[in-house]
């Protein structure tokens, strides 16, 4: 029997993960893919003497230094802002990490700060407390001086009968706490939102940002997990690899305002057209899916804080100069409405630019007009609360 032949994988540094060759060039296409195979890290199967070698002339020429980031997580000792701080303090971009929540949380922010401070990383891990009806501006000077990133899965989830504009009223109020303390204490930093209804809440705290001669593009809506749903789906029904599957998610992020361009992925556009709107409508009652799984015990947690690490570290990326590009719900003009989800590049100062739709298949055309009639009226929700209301 012949001795089996070792295929030799590299690093590609935006997934963390190692690939072979054939991988490359499916997901990246001929030019591009054997542009990235040569450009990835080559030491797999290399000896160990090499490795050390290239490294040592690598450190030589790197033109300048890697920055000390420091992330915040607001509502990190809660379902979505554990498991979110821990993947937070495994980015290698992240040198310090902020743990804040209410006195009422799951467990104390300093009860997650000490755990996550045993784990085999560089990040340094604080966490920082507040009673509740307390005012944030008051109380987190310390824990958000000097941060370039801040993660905010705070606020209340959705109860059973309650409407959207009902935990607007409530989350409304939450964010702007911690948007104000950013505002005062880290005001340059990006703030990436996971609050509830993202569609009307990030309008309201980008506005108020305005008010206060800031800039809005800094207040950002995480649709992250739209996409990683939809990457998921598609790679199950297409059999590939969800790692090398990327759709687009525009609109809003929720409901009917979600909408997955399939047509623009090779893998996504390979699916019969006669299956793209179910899997469409799969994509938007996701969340539904895991409530009723959960057996209304809870939302999508886990799912959403791998999606929300995702974009944070995307985020980190772009600040230490390695632009990355993830679809996001920010301030825009790639439509008539004031704010939309699309592709979005992060760079050195955040948000870099903010990418057209691209080409929509007739479905997603149809679509888009729907997506755009409900979003309107929940960005307005959003623009009325910030004319009512201003930043300390």
């Amino acid at each position: 029997m012949a001795p089996r032949t070792k295929v030799e994988k590299r690093m590609d540094w935006d997934s963390g993960v190692k690939y072979t060759k054939d991988e490359f060039i499916e997901y990246y296409g001929q030019k591009k893919g054997a542009k990235a195979w040569n450009e990835a890290d080559p030491t797999a199967w290399e000896p160990k003497a090499k490795v050390k070698a290239k490294a040592k002339a690598k450190s030589k020429t790197e033109s300048k230094p890697r920055k000390d980031l420091k992330v915040c997580v607001c509502g990190g000792a809660g379902g979505i802002g554990q498991p979110l701080s821990l993947l937070m303090a495994m980015d290698p971009n992240c040198s310090e990490l902020c743990v804040f929540d209410l006195s009422i949380a799951m467990v104390p922010p300093a009860g997650v700060a000490a755990d996550l401070s045993h784990i085999e990383k560089k990040a340094s891990v604080k966490g920082y407390v507040m009673e509740v009806g307390k005012n944030p501006i008051d109380y987190l000077e310390e824990c958000l001086t000097g941060c370039n990133v801040v993660l905010v899965p705070a606020g209340v989830p959705r109860k059973p009968g309650q409407t959207r504009d009902d935990l607007f009223k409530i989350n409304a109020d939450i964010a702007k706490g911690i948007v104000e303390a950013c505002a005062k204490f880290c005001p340059d930093a990006v703030l990436l939102l996971i609050v509830n209804p993202v569609n009307s809440i990030v309008p309201a705290m980008a506005e108020l940002y305005k008010k206060k001669g800031l800039k809005p593009e800094n207040i950002v809506g995480v649709t992250t997990l739209d996409c990683v749903r939809s990457n998921k789906f598609v790679g199950e029904i297409t059999g590939k690899n969800p790692n090398f599957v990327r759709i687009p998610v525009i609109g809003g992020h929720a409901g009917a305002t979600i909408l997955p361009l399939f047509s623009q992925d090779k893998a996504g556009a390979s699916i019969d057209k006669d299956k793209i709107p179910d899997l469409d409508k799969k994509v938007q009652d996701a969340g539904t899916q895991v409530v009723e799984a959960k057996g209304g015990k809870g939302s999508a947690t886990l799912s959403m804080a791998y999606a929300g690490a995702r974009m944070g570290s995307s985020v980190l990326a772009g600040l230490q100069g390695r632009r990355r590009t993830e679809c996001a719900y920010v301030k825009s003009e790639i439509t008539d409405l004031p704010y939309f989800t699309s592709k979005v590049v992060f760079g050195e100062n955040g948000v870099a630019k903010v990418l057209d739709l691209g080409t929509l298949s007739e479905h997603e055309t149809k679509r888009l007009e729907e997506v755009k009639t409900t979003l309107k009226g929940e960005i307005q929700t959003g623009l009325d609360y910030a004319e009512k209301n201003n930043l300390a």
